[in-house]
C-alpha cells in the first residue's frame, strides 16, 4: 500500500486530541475557611484521660447541625465511589491501569528559522545533515500518523520512516473522548492502513479506541500482520464489550511481545491454547475477560520470563501462582474463591484490592489466599478479614491463634490491611499481625462500621503486645478515618504498645461524607492520651478529597519498583536535620495548631490549615502533584 493511500486513510479523522485516555483524577484540594474552633482547641490544656483510656464523654459526638448540613457546601458534592457493576466507572478503570503509550500527541514542536539569537539567519538545512539512524529515532517518538507525513516530505524520509520502528495508538486519530460508534469506520481503516503500509518492526500497538465486535475480520488481519512484524508491546482493548467477543488465537503466539494487556474479551477454548507461547513476555494485564478456571494459570506457565501479572474483574475458582520470574501480582475489583501462591521464588508483592469470594455479600464466603513457597515477598495488601481467609503453610489463621515457625513469614516488611474496627472480623487484625514478625511499615485502611459505638473497644485496650507492633514497626498510616471510638481505642493501643514507632499519619475521611470538619477531627485526636505512649514519633494528621472508602488501585503503583512502598499516602524523607514530607495528590493536612504547645515544634506557620509536630524537628513540605 503506498503512503498516500495510508496517509488518506484517516481524512476523516480529526486531528490530535489532548486527553487519549480517561483517569480518575483527584478533585482539587480547596481551602476552607478557618474557625474559631481550631484556636480554641489548640489553646486548652490537654487532660489526661484516666482509664478507661477512651471514654466516651470526652470524644463528643459532631454537633447535631454537623449532621444536618455540608461543613463545607461550596466544595460540591463528595466524587462518587467506585462502582465495578457501573460499565463506565469499569471502563474508566481500566482505561486508567493501562500503560501509556511511549510517544504522545500533545508534544507542540517549534521551530526558529536563522541561526543564535540577535544573528543573521543563514537559511542553512541542518536537519538534512543529520545521519539516518538519528532521524529514525526522531520518526520513531512521533505519533504514528506525523510520522507517516513526514514520508512525503523527500525521498530520504520516505525510507527513514520505512526503517524506523513505530507506535501505533489509535486514540491519536481523535481530538474527542470517548469514541462514538462512528469513528470506528475510519480507525479501523487508519489502522489497517499503517500496519498494511509499514514493514515493521513495531514498537508498540495501543488499540483501544473500538468496539471490535463489528470489526472481527479486520481485528484478525491485524494480529497477524503485528505477529509477523515484530510488535513488542500490545494493548488491545475491545471498547466497551461486550465481554463474550472471542480473541483470535493468533495473538497466543506473537513471540515478540514483552507487554501485553487484553481488555472486555473472552478467552479461546483450552484446546485453542494448547500451541500459546510467549517466550519474551515480562509484563501482562487480563481485564475484564472473561476466562475459565486454568486459563490464567496456562498462560502463565507459557510465560517463563513473566514479571508482572495484573487481573482486573476476574472471575475464577481457582487461581494458582506459579512463576519462577513472577515479582509482582496484583489483582483488583475481583471475585475468586482461592488464591494459591502455590511456587513464586522471585514474588516480592501481592497486591490485593477489593478482592471477594463471591458476587453476594451475604454468602459469606471469603476468599482464601494460600501462600506456599514465596521467599522474597516484601509486601502484602490489603488482607481484610472480612473477605479473606489466610493460610500459610497449610494452617488457617484463626484469632487467637500462638505464632509458631510454620505460620510467619519473616520476609514481609510492608504490610497493608482492610479492617472495621467495631466488627468482629477485626479481631482477626492481631492473629494477622503475629504472622509477620518483621513488618516496618503498616498501612490500614478503616471501614466504615455500623456496629454499636463501644463494641469491641474493650477488646483493644486489653490486647496483648505483638512482636512486630512493639519492635519492629516504625511507620504506621490508617486512612478512612473517621474519629469512631472503635477506631480511636485501636490507634490507642498501638501507639502505647509501639515501642520504636517514628512515623504515622492519620488521613481523615472526606469531610464531605462524613460531616465532620478538619477543625473537629483534630480536636477529637488532640484528646488522646499520649502520656501512654510507647515512644516520641512525628504524627500527621491528614485529609482527602477522594471518594467514600478510598480511590480505586492503579497497577502503576504496585509495578514501580522504584517506589518501595506504593501503600502509602505519605512519604518521610529523612536527611540530616530535616523531614522531607511528601503528600500523595489525594491527600491534604488538616487544620489544626499552628502554634507551639506542650514545647513540640509546630511547622504549621509553613501553610496555612497545615499541621505536622514532628517533636521540635526542621520540616520541609512537599505535596506531589
Amino acid at each position: 500500500m503506498s503512503t498516500t493511500a495510508f496517509q488518506s486513510s484517516w481524512r476523516s479523522i480529526n486531528g490530535p486530541r489532548s486527553n487519549p485516555l480517561p483517569t480518575f483524577k483527584p478533585t482539587p484540594p480547596t481551602t476552607g475557611d478557618s474557625t474559631s474552633e481550631a484556636s480554641a482547641a489548640a489553646t486548652r490544656s490537654r487532660a489526661t484521660l484516666a482509664p478507661p483510656l477512651l471514654n466516651p464523654s470526652r470524644v463528643p459526638p459532631p454537633p447535631p447541625a454537623m449532621a444536618r448540613r455540608a461543613p463545607f457546601p461550596n466544595r460540591g458534592p463528595p466524587p462518587p465511589a467506585f462502582d465495578v457493576r457501573d460499565t463506565e466507572h469499569l471502563v474508566s478503570y481500566v482505561s486508567s491501569c493501562l500503560p501509556d503509550p511511549p510517544v504522545s500527541n500533545t508534544a507542540r514542536f517549534s521551530a526558529r528559522r536563522g541561526g543564535a539569537p540577535g544573528g543573521a539567519p543563514d537559511g542553512a538545512d541542518r536537519i538534512s545533515g543529520l545521519s539516518d539512524g538519528l532521524l529514525r529515532d526522531i520518526v520513531s517518538r512521533l505519533p504514528f500518523k506525523d510520522a507517516a507525513r513526514t514520508a512525503v516530505l523527500a525521498t530520504r524520509w520516505r525510507r527513514v520512516w520505512l526503517q524506523a520502528p513505530l507506535a501505533v495508538a489509535d486514540a491519536h486519530l481523535l481530538d474527542h473522548w470517548p469514541p462514538t460508534p462512528a469513528d470506528a469506520p475510519a480507525i479501523t481503516a487508519a489502522v489497517s492502513a499503517a500496519l498494511a503500509a509499514h514493514p515493521g518492526p513495531f514498537r508498540c500497538a495501543h488499540l483501544v479506541s473500538t468496539r471490535m465486535d463489528a470489526h472481527q475480520p479486520q481485528l484478525r488481519r491485524w494480529l497477524r500482520l503485528l505477529a509477523a512484524k515484530g510488535v513488542q508491546e500490545l494493548v488491545l482493548i475491545n471498547r466497551p464489550g461486550p465481554r463474550q467477543v472471542p480473541l483470535p488465537d493468533t495473538l497466543f503466539r506473537s513471540a515478540t511481545l514483552t507487554c501485553l494487556y487484553i481488555g472486555f474479551w473472552k478467552l479461546p477454548d483450552a484446546a485453542q491454547l494448547q500451541g500459546a507461547s510467549f517466550p519474551n513476555l515480562r509484563e501482562l494485564g487480563i481485564c475484564s475477560v472473561a476466562v475459565k478456571d486454568g486459563d490464567i494459570d496456562s498462560l502463565v506457565a507459557r510465560s517463563p520470563l513473566l514479571e508482572i501479572l495484573n487481573i482486573i474483574q476476574g472471575n475464577v475458582k481457582v487461581l494458582r501462582l506459579v512463576g519462577r520470574s513472577l515479582r509482582c501480582v496484583q489483582i483488583c475489583a475481583s471475585v475468586v474463591e482461592s488464591i494459591a501462591v502455590v511456587n513464586a521464588p522471585c514474588l516480592e508483592r501481592l497486591v490485593l484490592w477489593d478482592v471477594r469470594g463471591s458476587h453476594d455479600p451475604a454468602s459469606g464466603l471469603r476468599t482464601r489466599i494460600k501462600i506456599g513457597t514465596a521467599p522474597k515477598l516484601n509486601l502484602l495488601g490489603y488482607l481484610d478479614p472480612a473477605h479473606h481467609l489466610l493460610e500459610i503453610g497449610g494452617t488457617t489463621i484463626t484469632a487467637g491463634i500462638e505464632p509458631r515457625a510454620s505460620i510467619i513469614l519473616t520476609s514481609v516488611k510492608r504490610l497493608s490491611l482492610t479492617a472495621c474496627f467495631g466488627a468482629n472480623d477485626a479481631m482477626m487484625v492481631p492473629a494477622f499481625l503475629k504472622c509477620f514478625p518483621n513488618v516496618e511499615t503498616l498501612h490500614i485502611m478503616s471501614v466504615k462500621c455500623d456496629e454499636p459505638a463501644g463494641k469491641l473497644i474493650k477488646f483493644w485496650q486489653e490486647a496483648s503486645p505483638i512482636v512486630s507492633v512493639k519492635m519492629r514497626i516504625k511507620m504506621m498510616t490508617i486512612s478512612e478515618f473517621r474519629g469512631e471510638q472503635h477506631e480511636l481505642a485501636f490507634v490507642q493501643s498501638f501507639f502505647e504498645n509501639a515501642r520504636v514507632l517514628k512515623y504515622a499519619a492519620i488521613t481523615a475521611a472526606n469531610t464531605r461524607v462524613t460531616g465532620i470538619s478538619d477543625n473537629q477531627m483534630f480536636s477529637i485526636l488532640q484528646k488522646m492520651d499520649d502520656s501512654r505512649w510507647g515512644s516520641k514519633f512525628g504524627l500527621a494528621v491528614l485529609g482527602t478529597n477522594g471518594p467514600e472508602g478510598g480511590k480505586p488501585w492503579l497497577f502503576q503503583r504496585g509495578a514501580d519498583f522504584s517506589d518501595d512502598d506504593p501503600f502509602a499516602p505519605v512519604k518521610i524523607i529523612e536527611g540530616g536535620s530535616f523531614l522531607l514530607c511528601c503528600f500523595s495528590r489525594d491527600s491534604r493536612p488538616c487544620s489544626g495548631d499552628r502554634r507551639k504547645r506542650d514545647g513540640r515544634g509546630s511547622p504549621g506557620a509553613l501553610c496555612p490549615r497545615w499541621i505536622f509536630n514532628l517533636l521540635s524537628m526542621q520540616v520541609s513540605f512537599l505535596v506531589l502533584s
